[in-house]
């Protein structure tokens, strides 16, 4: 019961940011004098930091404010088709440091190591004082869920590679490794615009193509073996064939930030540097290409409001874009295209964590089973500090 109470506590405190003592023991029922004892075994444990209370109009004695301790950290990485992005993020689902790679082909899994490996080296200083759970892996592919293999990554033309194993032997650190879609969905939920809603679908455009994430019911949604959410790779009933940019294309065929990059004269962006262009230009070809995917897009999301019932779709990525081109007629189109009660109350809106949201994701990966159980690494060292055990994915 206590190890249950220490995870309970810390993930309120990683969720939720700082929060007095008083707040917890609202939240968890627990009694003063317990929430006071766990929080102290948490700060013994490097998990949390408490401060002096905050100034407050009620009566009674101010109670003191817990905060998630940057100094618990998770290294992430998201291999892409243009760049790998090696990041360090800290409870609380803070980004503390981003080192962007840009790479000039589809990099290998071996090749993705090895930059790890030397960004680490980069990182070195940021990482000397604090305690690395582990590495979270964000991938643009499908990843069996009980070992982090990679069974197929098209774009970066990846099978079968045990990414997670790999990283682990060359850094010493305990790797992980998912869909990057679906950690994106778990981070807006825990973190972005999902938090409190129990039904959502995301979508995340990016180099790669489009992946999707769903939480039903407050959960991730799987499948059998991890690989759900693959909106990509479905072909959407295009309504008009002059929107139609390839003949029998999938959504991410159709759906590309490829083409946005070559209106805007780019070879490459990062997200932030693309929805800054995208914005300012006033191109008409630009604006008429977001217009195109736009509709297409909207064909898909229809057909997850169908099938799904969310009550919220997040996009993310450069979709994030093409939603922001214009939301009012993008969300009109999803409504003409659905069916009438499941539409009811859907609200679809842009990622609300940005440019950080896959790194996000993927410490939140990194740090699921230190979250779950924060007394089991209490006599487990690792490099730079306590490590959580391996669970491959």
């Amino acid at each position: 019961m206590r190890r249950g109470n220490l995870a309970t506590v810390l993930g309120l405190v990683h969720r939720g940011g700082s929060l007095s003592r008083a707040e917890i023991t609202r939240t968890t029922g627990l009694s003063r004098s317990t929430v006071a004892a766990l929080v102290a075994e948490l700060a013994d444990l490097g998990f949390v930091l408490e401060s002096g209370p905050e100034a407050t109009a009620r009566v009674g004695r101010p109670s003191p404010v817990v905060h998630p301790d940057p100094g618990c950290v998770a290294i992430t990485v998201n291999p892409e088709l243009d760049a790998v992005t090696v990041g360090v993020v800290s409870l609380g689902g803070k980004v503390r440091a981003r080192i962007r790679n840009e790479v000039g082909h589809p990099v290998t899994a071996a090749e993705t190591v090895e930059i790890v490996v030397g960004d680490l080296a980069d990182l070195a200083p940021e990482l000397a004082s604090s305690r690395v759970a582990g590495i979270g892996v964000a991938v643009p592919g499908l990843v069996r869920e009980g070992d982090g293999v990679v069974r197929w990554a098209p774009h970066l033309g990846w099978r079968e590679e045990s990414i997670a194993a790999a990283l682990h032997r060359a850094t010493g650190h305990d790797a992980f490794a998912a869909n990057d879609a679906s950690l994106g969905a778990l981070a807006e939920h825990i973190f972005g615009a999902g938090v409190g809603v129990r039904d959502l679908v995301y979508l995340n455009g990016g180099a790669s193509g489009i992946g999707g994430g769903v939480i039903t019911g407050g959960a991730p949604l799987g499948g059998v073996g991890g690989y759900a959410g693959e909106f990509g790779r479905t072909r959407p009933g295009v309504r008009d064939p002059a929107d139609s940019a390839v003949a029998d294309g999938t959504l991410e065929d159709e759906v590309s930030r490829a083409r946005l990059l070559a209106l805007l004269g780019l070879d490459s962006a990062d997200q932030v540097e693309l929805s800054a262009a995208l914005a300012a230009s006033a191109d008409p070809a630009v604006r008429a290409e977001l217009g195109r995917q736009a509709r297409v897009l909207s064909v898909a999301v229809s057909n997850a409001v169908n099938v799904l019932n969310p009550e919220l779709v997040v996009l993310g990525g450069f979709l994030a874009d093409v939603l922001r081109a214009d939301p009012e007629r993008f969300t009109g189109l999803v409504r003409e295209q659905s069916v009438g009660p499941a539409s009811e109350g859907v609200r679809i809106v842009p990622a609300a964590l940005g440019a950080d949201l896959l790194m996000i994701g993927a410490g939140q990966l990194a740090l699921h089973r230190l979250l779950a159980d924060p007394a089991a690494i209490r006599d487990r060292a690792g490099v730079n500090g306590p490590s959580v055990p391996d669970r491959g994915a």
